[in-house]
């Protein structure tokens, strides 16, 4: 459009061409609108519409087709520019779009030969006329081929990024059939466990009604223990088989954002014990939410990891930016090694030895990642290393979840 503006400015004021260079200004405003409301739609849509592009170089074509009607016709070297709709709409439509294109240009260059403004040009000597012609011709050249790498360029850079995107769409996809199928094997383990595990609970209980036994102080309490923990690990089978197959809300108790991170604090310390642990929460104000068990068991296997890390010094802060909650672990160990860190929330990404390492952080990544928030982990400057769970408050909110 600046290329049409000054084109048609030099040639009506300093070449001296007669042209009707307010009509032609007006077609030029008009494409300025047309790609204004094509801006409008581009932050407004996420996607173009195939009819939607037709129809802008439809009107691109006529545009066209009245500026070199006004501008003498099949003989303006511009008539070149008709290429560059042909072009754009070769790479961007469906080939019936295009065929209709290069027949609409066709008649029209036809058309412009037959109907024309003729240009009353200031002299009229042959040579004259030809090294003009000469001169835009290569002005229009210059114009289509620019043109065309420019737009070419960027439509194989869009190509690339919708590559990636779908890339990452279907490792997405695997990642989360994964997460079905860990999620199909923790159930089945959890209802295998129950038996055996209430099969011991029996056994202790009638060990510790024993008289025999009773007499043994330290045996006793060594059974109170195994009681203790055995309720526990029923409780985890018993959760697992809760939320396992469960949609978020069925069976979720109504609670706030500090108090859901206080109670897993509080049960995670009772059963670890670091040696030095800080808890800061800075949440403010408090949000109601719905407690969600999976998200919960997550948040543990992060702090766990870095327990495991870290066995001396461990460092959970709460925090509210805006509406997003914001949770970070810390600890001062070894840190992430480079390939985890470039690799993180795949599974079985660990630098630990053991079979299953890894996919602590790979189901939490999966779960915040479905309630729209992020996770991200960076190696402190001083050691250790430090996770990051940003989470939008609305996908917990009670309304959002179904949860009255």
């Amino acid at each position: 459009m600046l290329g049409q503006v000054a084109t048609i400015c030099f040639a009506h004021f300093v070449l001296g061409v007669p042209l009707p260079y307010q009509t032609m200004l007006a077609v030029a405003a008009f494409l300025v609108v047309l790609n204004v409301i094509g801006l409008v739609r581009h932050h407004t849509l996420s996607t173009a519409s195939a009819s939607a592009l037709l129809l802008e170089l439809l009107l691109d074509v006529a545009a066209l087709t009245i500026q070199l009607y006004l501008s003498g016709g099949a003989s303006n070297p511009f008539i070149s520019l008709f290429l560059l709709q042909v072009m754009l709409a070769a790479v961007l439509l469906e080939p019936w779009a295009a065929w209709t294109l290069v027949a609409l240009t066709t008649a029209c260059f036809v058309g412009l030969t037959a109907i024309n403004r003729p240009l009353h040009l200031p002299h009229r000597g042959e040579d004259e006329f030809l090294d003009l012609h000469v001169q835009g011709m290569f002005i229009a050249y210059v114009l289509a081929a620019g043109l065309i790498v420019f737009f070419v360029t960027l439509i194989n850079r869009n190509l690339r990024e919708r590559d990636a995107h779908l890339a990452d769409l279907r490792q997405r996809s695997a990642e989360e059939e994964m997460v079905v199928r860990i999620g199909l094997l923790a159930s089945g383990a959890a209802h295998e466990l129950g038996t055996p595990l209430g099969t011991l609970s029996v056994i202790v209980n009638d060990w510790q009604k024993m008289p025999a036994l009773q007499r043994d102080r330290e045996f006793l309490q060594d059974l109170e223990m195994m009681a203790e923990q055995l309720l526990r690990c029923k409780a985890i089978v018993s959760r697992i088989l809760t939320s396992s197959g469960e949609l978020r809300g069925e069976g979720a108790a109504p609670t706030t954002m500090v108090r859901f991170v206080d109670d897993l604090i509080a049960v995670w310390r009772s059963s670890r014990r670091p040696a030095h642990f800080d808890y800061d929460n800075q949440f403010a104000p408090d949000q109601a939410i719905v407690s969600d068990l999976v998200l919960g068991q997550g948040i543990v296997n992060v702090i766990d990891n870095a327990f495991e890390a870290s066995p001396d010094w461990v460092r959970i802060s709460l925090d509210r930016d805006l509406d997003t909650m914001v949770l970070a672990v810390e600890d001062r160990g070894k840190g992430f090694a480079k390939a985890v860190l470039a690799q993180f929330g795949r599974p079985y990404q660990s630098t630990k030895s053991r079979p299953g390492s890894g996919l602590g952080l790979f189901l939490l990544v999966n779960v915040i990642r479905k309630l729209g928030g992020d996770v991200s982990a960076e190696n402190l400057p001083g050691g250790g290393a430090r996770v990051e769970v940003r989470l939008p408050l609305a996908s917990l909110a009670i309304e959002a979840s179904g949860v009255r």
